[in-house]
């Protein structure tokens, strides 16, 4: 009887030690459940959010590479007016009239036998998306984005063209003071002014100065694009200077498109 009642008692205390074991590896599998769920939320929440943010930011350069070409069949004179919807991620959206472009041109004058300076300057405006301190513009035709770091890119390329001894800019001049901000659908309506196309003949050289927020890109695609070798970068006003001598004298055609822009 005692020898069976001792292996009673051994059989009870395994069973005893096996329930508190699962016990302890239970709570140990529970702890790290719970550590491994505590570095998911930490670690990867604010991840995840920085991810949400980069995707607003590529959605919102991709809805103006869509705005862009709309409103430039208003520059072309292809379109009286155009309306655009673009969809806000908590930013603003708003129109200025800061940006500033300057045109001087030598032209040879046949009556005096010598060249004169003649000038084009006209304030060309923006529609710019601010999210996040990332700037997203139309700016003259062309898209631009501006940084935390204060840098500057260009994202669809402006209508200047240089071929066949013909330089075309243009001057898409943006009035208004809309401004909106916000998550949701907005609407950008182009009213078109009366379009002008200002014509230079005989030109030897030309000057391009562009005050604007987004000038370092304006200063690449000016030296690399249009082969204009950069004369001045002025930081302090934002402002890049090129210029170019042509060996052949070229025609200029400045399409000076004014628009009135809304915003709601």
């Amino acid at each position: 009887m005692r020898a069976k009642r001792s292996v009673g008692m051994k059989r009870r205390n395994l069973e005893s030690d096996d329930a508190v074991s699962e016990l302890v590896d239970f709570s140990i599998i529970l702890s790290i459940i719970l550590l491994a769920t505590a570095i998911i939320v930490v670690a990867g929440y604010p991840l995840i959010q920085h991810l949400q943010e980069n995707q607003h930011s590529e959605n919102i350069v991709q809805s103006f590479q869509v705005l862009a070409p709309n409103i430039n069949k208003v520059v072309k004179g292809s379109a009286p007016s155009q309306s655009i919807e673009l969809k806000m991620y908590g930013g603003s959206l708003s129109v200025t009239s800061v940006s500033y472009m300057e045109i001087n041109m030598k032209v040879w004058n046949a009556s005096n036998g010598s060249y004169d300076t003649e000038t084009f300057a006209k304030h060309i405006g923006t529609i710019e998306n601010n999210y996040k301190d990332t700037y997203v513009c139309y700016e003259n035709t062309g898209i631009w984005s501006k940084y935390q770091n204060g840098h500057s890119l260009m994202k669809l390329e402006p209508l200047f063209s240089f071929s066949d001894n013909v330089l075309l800019i243009p001057c898409s001049s943006l009035s208004g003071s809309s401004s909106l901000s916000g998550t949701g659908l907005v609407s950008v309506t182009a009213n078109g002014g009366r379009r002008t196309i200002e014509r230079y003949y005989n030109v030897s050289q030309v000057n391009i100065s562009i005050k604007s927020d987004y000038f370092e890109a304006w200063e690449k695609y000016l030296n690399e694009s249009m082969e204009m070798p950069v004369e001045n970068v002025d930081r302090t006003n934002s402002t890049v200077s090129t210029s170019r001598d042509y060996p052949s004298n070229i025609d200029v055609f400045i399409v000076e498109a004014p628009m009135h822009i809304t915003i709601n």
